[in-house]
């Protein structure tokens, strides 16, 4: 007797989310949510004018098929702090592709902080960012990625890792990065690649106020393990992090956000609640 196939469940899940500035308070003015993908309360720790929200994925891992979208939108002058409650897992997939897709309209200023990402062995895992800013719009977003779950000494010997990052400004193009990392591939070692290293992060940000100043204060802090580094090209500023450690990275970029957030949103930095829980 033939037995049947067993069948793949897969997430489909989609959170748009629009904040706009009324009476002197960003809030949340639009919201829609389609599947396992949801939003907390807004939080205002920093006063009105800023608006602290975390994204929040129920299942609390994305496993082969799933796929996760979020949208979005701050009105002129609206100031959005979006994080997320722990590490994003992608699980081992036996054949379908797990996808998550970032589409943030900016026209007031978005943080987009989220904790890192754990790739387990054999994923197949697709990440893409796309941010449109408009007039004076200020962007810091940030992607921590780990390979493997190396806290039990497994490697990324199995599956790919693909991502895309895509900025741009009234329509005109600032940054297009694509990667992709095959598990066990002569990238994760290569002097070219990853160096052996299986946690790598990147840092980035839009404004009208980068300048040469900001870029020799953000190259001052080194991270505590691993190494750093801090580009500004025209209308955009990136660091990145390669290492051997997720925390290492995130206190890096913290200390870099510290610098940069007065000057993109204008406010002293204040770590959102939920890094301390």
């Amino acid at each position: 007797m033939l037995l049947a196939e067993p069948v793949v469940s897969s997430w489909k899940a989609r959170l748009a989310l629009d904040f706009a500035l009324q009476d002197e308070r960003t809030v949340l003015v639009g919201k829609s949510h389609d599947g396992p993908l949801v939003v907390q309360k807004p939080l205002y720790p920093e006063g009105g004018d800023i608006c602290h929200a975390i994204v929040v994925h129920p299942p609390g891992g994305i496993a082969g098929g799933d796929e996760l979208t979020l949208e979005v939108k701050t009105e002129k002058r609206a100031s959005v702090l979006l994080t997320t409650p722990g590490a994003a897992k992608w699980y081992r997939s036996s054949g379908p592709r797990a996808k998550q897709s970032l589409s943030f309209k900016v026209a007031g200023t978005l943080e987009w902080l989220p904790q890192e990402t754990i790739v387990f062995d054999g994923a197949l895992a697709e990440t893409e960012c796309e941010a449109d800013l408009a007039g004076d719009a200020g962007l810091i977003g940030w992607d921590i990625v780990c390979l493997g779950r190396t806290g039990s000494g497994e490697r990324f010997m199995r599956g790919s890792y693909r991502t895309s990052i895509r900025i741009r400004r009234d329509g005109k193009p600032l940054w297009l990065e694509r990667g992709r990392i095959d598990g066990g591939g002569k990238l994760l070692d290569s002097p070219a690649g990853l160096g052996g290293s299986p946690v790598f992060g990147t840092l980035f940000v839009s404004s009208l106020n980068l300048n040469q100043r900001l870029l020799n204060e953000t190259r001052k802090p080194q991270p505590e393990a691993g190494r750093g580094s801090v580009t500004l090209l025209p209308g955009i500023l990136l660091a990145r992090y390669l290492g051997d450690s997720s925390e290492a990275a995130r206190r890096y970029f913290i200390a870099l956000w510290r610098i940069l957030r007065p000057v993109v949103a204008g406010r002293e930095a204040i770590e959102p609640r939920i890094w301390r829980t």
